[in-house]
């Protein structure tokens, strides 16, 4: 069976799509025949992501927003009737040094990371039964080891292992697959954009992560969509609560 034929009509929805991973996949499923409801915050980075494509439909909306959930799944079975796939792409970092820990970005953080995924999974369930879809997670390689300045953020990822982990056990009866991709050193503008860092910050950061791949190189969101699709398609009948590292190496190093 060709890609094309495992995602023709098939439903997903990717937070986080209007850059980055959630971008790239959700521009992947649409060129493979799925349909695609992708969320963010930014109306013009959506619309950029939709406009090019009548297989995507965006929504904005904050993942931090508790309703969030129920209206993600309502505006997708609205549109098409279905839900295949859910990529708990979206995300919140904010690097803080211990004696500048505040807790309003810290509840963001665990809003973001930990609350939004665990509501869309249930809000999303009864048509995921339906389906016997998939749920993709996408963790940091940053959680594999201790990372000083964003402990928070590497603390609420690895809380989202846990749940991939547990999710795959509670919903294996219904024949839905649950697993995690923790990528590495991405450039998906995630430093200047989710970490907020400065521009110049970001760029020294950037050369530092790349000395440190053993695969000699930075991630591209390409690297990444490839394990998205393969985790997330009916064909992957056997594979469910794995937490796969996909990062040059990079967690093996740091």
């Amino acid at each position: 069976m060709t890609q094309s034929s495992i995602w023709l009509d098939k439903v997903a929805i990717v937070t986080g799509g209007s850059s980055g991973i959630g971008r790239a996949t959700a521009i992947e499923l649409a060129e493979l025949g799925a349909k695609v409801l992708i969320t963010g915050r930014n109306i013009e980075r959506l619309s950029s992501v939709t406009e090019p494509s009548s297989s995507i439909e965006g929504l904005q909306i904050d993942s931090a927003d508790p309703d969030s959930a129920e209206q993600i799944v309502s505006e997708a079975m609205a549109s098409w009737g279905r839900i295949d796939l859910v990529v708990n792409n979206s995300g919140s970092g904010h690097p803080m040094p211990l004696e500048a820990y505040d807790p309003g970005a810290i509840a963001n953080m665990s809003a973001v990371n930990i609350v939004a995924p665990s509501l869309l999974v249930k809000a999303s369930l009864d048509a995921l039964k339906q389906s016997r879809g998939a749920i993709v997670n996408i963790s940091t390689a940053v959680a594999k080891n201790a990372a000083p300045m964003v402990a928070h953020y590497g603390a609420t990822k690895t809380a989202l292992e846990y749940l991939t982990r547990t999710w795959a056990i509670e919903l294996a009866g219904h024949g839905i697959r649950v697993n995690a991709i923790a990528p590495g050193p991405v450039q998906s503008g995630a430093l200047t954009g989710m970490m907020g860092l400065p521009a110049d910050m970001a760029a020294q950061i950037e050369q530092q992560e790349a000395e440190q791949v053993p695969m000699g190189r930075r991630g591209t969101p390409a690297d990444i969509v490839p394990w998205i699709l393969r985790l997330g398609h009916s064909e992957n009948e056997w594979l469910t609560g794995q937490v796969i590292a996909v990062d040059g190496g990079w967690s093996q190093r740091i």
